[in-house]
């Protein structure tokens, strides 16, 4: 019988050896050298406050989508058209829409409704909210704002162009930008357009467009030109407008200047990177070039105190001095595991990766110094957007629709 039990767990054993050699074999040398964490001085333990389903998640699709915190909660959407809104500290949900499409109300197409989940409503860009209203947009071109309370949709307006980043709120208006060059300016209360500003799309970008920002009276784009466009919030005239990246190089590859990611405004400063290789200051007032430096990225980037923080298209994270672009660190041991932009929290920066990991850095000088797993080592489960901090708990998503909170010690 001790014979018969022994060669049952040693089956097992080759059986899983055997299913994990299985596995390797779907990736080379290099993916496997990438999928390896080397071992860290584990700081502290971040734990999990609570974990919700947000029912589909986006696939292989793009998607810039991230919860959002306010008014004690947090919203978060999948792809297919499901937006919700939790308790900020239990994850009780409070509401749930679904936008998804369906084909229509009889009685065959419900129940046949009961195992589909309808045409997806494409939510693409990330949520805002503002005025007690969550605003988000699709890439059908619909710009959607619901009562933060309720769920219940407030108004709905139809754009030109996918709506592939989140929505800027400031001064009773909604900025949005669109993948066709369009930005559009849009009344807070009503969703009526306010103003319209065309840009240049040159014939190859990235897949995505920067998430405007609007602060002191202006809304701020990046273009897929590589410049940096104020336009004045109210009408929509041009303030000023900044190249920041040039294009250069003989194929349209070689020619991809993108601003990507949403510019970040300090202290009268906006800092705004590009993909091709620029990251500059540049003064809000006067769009006056303060400094500028190579590193390229499609990332957030972030800043506390004086220091400005960057993940580059590398993976490799840096810390400058926002005051004249001086690099003071840079950790590169997460080369190409696609990190996302770095979220300070306390002594901390905390980014995410593809493959469902979390990231917590020493802000002094880089070293890793925790790791949490909130995947499962899965393509669907990687993280793609910078974690979201608000009251010293970190709210991410993954790729599969997994919404989770996180508390770093």
């Amino acid at each position: 019988m001790k014979h018969f039990i022994l060669s049952i767990l040693l089956a097992n054993v080759v059986l899983l050896s055997g299913c994990t050699t299985i596995a390797n074999w779907f990736y080379d040398d290099e993916e496997l050298e990438i999928r390896r964490l080397k071992p860290i001085e584990q700081k502290f333990t971040p734990t999990v406050v609570w974990s919700r389903d947000l029912g589909n998640g986006i696939d292989g699709f793009y998607s810039k989508l991230h919860p959002a915190v306010a008014y004690e909660k947090v919203f978060a959407a999948n792809r297919q058209g499901l937006v919700s809104a939790f308790e900020k500290d239990t994850g009780k949900e409070v509401w749930s829409t679904n936008f998804a499409i369906f084909e229509d109300n009889s009685w065959t197409s419900f129940i046949t409704n009961l195992w589909d989940d309808g045409t997806p409503a494409k939510i693409a860009g990330g949520l805002s909210v503002a005025y007690e209203t969550v605003f988000f947009g699709t890439e059908n071109g619909e710009v959607i704002a619901l009562d933060a309370n309720t769920g219940e949709q407030k108004w709905k307006s139809v754009v030109k162009g996918e709506v592939l980043a989140s929505p800027a709120v400031e001064g009773g208006v909604v900025v949005v930008n669109t993948g066709s060059g369009f930005v559009f300016a849009l009344d807070a209360g009503t969703g009526e357009e306010v103003w319209a500003f065309e840009s240049d799309v040159p014939p190859l970008s990235l897949r995505g467009v920067s998430s405007p920002a609007a602060v002191n009276g202006g809304a701020i784009i990046g273009t897929a030109t590589g410049k940096l466009v104020v336009n004045i919030l109210e009408s929509g005239q041009t303030a000023w407008e900044q190249v920041v990246s040039a294009a250069t190089g003989v194929t349209e590859l070689e020619r991809i200047v993108d601003i990507d990611s949403q510019p970040l405004v300090s202290g009268g400063i906006i800092y705004v990177i590009s993909y091709d290789g620029s990251l500059a200051a540049v003064e809000l007032r006067t769009g006056r070039v303060i400094w500028k430096r190579e590193y390229n990225s499609y990332r957030r980037l972030t800043i506390d105190s004086s220091r400005l923080y960057l993940v580059d298209a590398n993976s490799t994270l840096y810390a400058l001095d926002s005051r004249n672009g001086v690099e003071m660190w840079s950790q590169s041991a997460l080369k190409k595991r696609l990190l996302t932009g770095a979220t300070p929290i306390g002594d901390y920066l905390v980014s995410g990766d593809e493959y469902g990991y979390l990231h917590w850095f020493s802000k002094e000088d880089g070293r890793l110094v925790a790791r949490l797993e909130v995947g499962d080592d899965d393509d669907d489960e990687s993280i793609f957007h910078a974690p979201v901090e608000a009251d010293g708990i970190l709210y991410t998503q993954t790729r599969d629709g997994k919404l989770v909170a996180v508390q770093t010690p």
